[in-house]
C-alpha cells in the first residue's frame, strides 16, 4: 500500500530538508574524512572515486528514470483533460437530436455534470472534495444516461440513439480513467530511494574532497541542483498546483459552461 506521507507534504518543504539534509551529509563526511586521516595517517582512505562515481551515476539514473516518469504522466493527463472536453462537447451537441422537451432535460442534466467536473479539478488533493465531485458526477451521469437509454427504446429513434449512447458511455469512461490517473503517483519507495542516495553521495563528496577546507560553493551548487531536479520530479506528481500545473488545460473544461449560455 502506497505510503500517504510525502503526498500531504509541500514540495518546496520537501526539497528544502532534503537540501539542508545533503548540505548536513557533505560536512559530516568532510569531518569523518578529517578524523580518518587523524586517526590514521598512513591508511590509503582516498580511492573513494570510484564509489562516488558509482553512487553518483546511479542517483542520476534514477532522477532520470523518475523524471522522465512524472513528464510521462503530466503529457497522459493533459491529453485526457482534452479529451474529456472534447467528448462532453460533443454529447452536449447531440442533445439537439431530441426534441424540445427531452433536449432541455439533458441539458440541464448536462451542465450540471459540467460543474462537477469543474469542482472535480479544483479540488486539489482534498480527497473528501474530489469523492464528493465525483458522487455527484456519477449521479448526473446516470441521470443522463437513464434518459438516452429509456428515449432508445422508443420507435423512431434510432439514429439518435446510435449517436449519443456512445458519446454518453465515452463521458462515463473518460471520468474513471482521469481519475485513475489522478492516483497513480510516483510510488513512495522511489522518492525514499532517492532521498537516500542524494544524502549518501552528499556524504561522499564531503569525504572525497582532497583540499584542507572545503569548497563551499560547490557543496551548495550540489546540493541546489540535486533538490531541484527533485522537486521538478514531485512537481510533475502534483498537477493540480504548484508551479507545473494543467489550469491552461482545464480551461477547456471551464469553457464548456459557454454552450448554456
Amino acid at each position: 500500500m502506497r505510503s500517504e506521507f510525502l503526498n500531504h507534504i509541500p514540495a518546496p518543504l520537501i526539497a528544502f530538508f532534503v537540501f539542508l539534509l545533503i548540505i548536513l551529509a557533505n560536512w559530516l563526511g568532510y569531518r569523518f574524512k578529517k578524523l580518518q586521516v587523524k586517526r590514521f595517517p598512513n591508511a590509503e582512505i582516498d580511492n573513494v572515486g570510484a564509489i562516488e562515481g558509482s553512487l553518483l551515476g546511479l542517483m542520476g539514473l534514477l532522477l532520470a528514470f523518475s523524471f522522465g516518469a512524472g513528464a510521462s504522466k503530466y503529457d497522459i493527463k493533459r491529453e485526457l483533460i482534452v479529451q474529456e472536453s472534447n467528448n462532453i462537447g460533443t454529447a452536449i451537441l447531440r442533445c439537439d437530436l431530441y426534441p424540445d422537451s427531452l433536449r432541455n432535460i439533458l441539458r440541464a442534466n448536462f451542465k450540471e455534470y459540467v460543474e462537477t467536473r469543474i469542482a472535480y479539478y479544483e479540488a486539489a488533493d482534498s480527497e473528501s472534495k474530489n469523492a464528493e465531485a465525483l458522487q455527484k458526477g456519477s449521479d448526473y451521469s446516470k441521470k443522463i444516461w437513464q434518459l438516452v437509454a429509456n428515449d432508445s427504446q422508443n420507435p423512431g429513434s434510432n439514429v439518435r440513439a446510435i449517436q449519443m449512447i456512445p458519446a454518453v458511455n465515452s463521458v462515463i469512461d473518460i471520468a474513471s480513467t482521469r481519475e485513475a490517473t489522478r492516483t497513480a503517483k510516483i510510488p513512495s519507495v522511489i522518492l525514499f530511494m532517492l532521498f537516500l542516495l542524494m544524502i549518501s553521495s552528499g556524504f561522499l563528496v564531503g569525504y572525497g574532497q582532497k583540499s584542507k577546507k572545503r569548497n563551499h560553493v560547490m557543496t551548495v551548487a550540489f546540493a541546489m541542483m540535486t533538490t531541484l531536479a527533485l522537486y521538478l520530479v514531485i512537481e510533475l506528481d502534483r498537477t493540480r498546483h504548484g508551479i507545473i500545473n494543467l489550469d491552461g488545460v482545464e480551461k477547456q473544461i471551464t469553457d464548456l459552461r459557454s454552450n448554456f449560455r
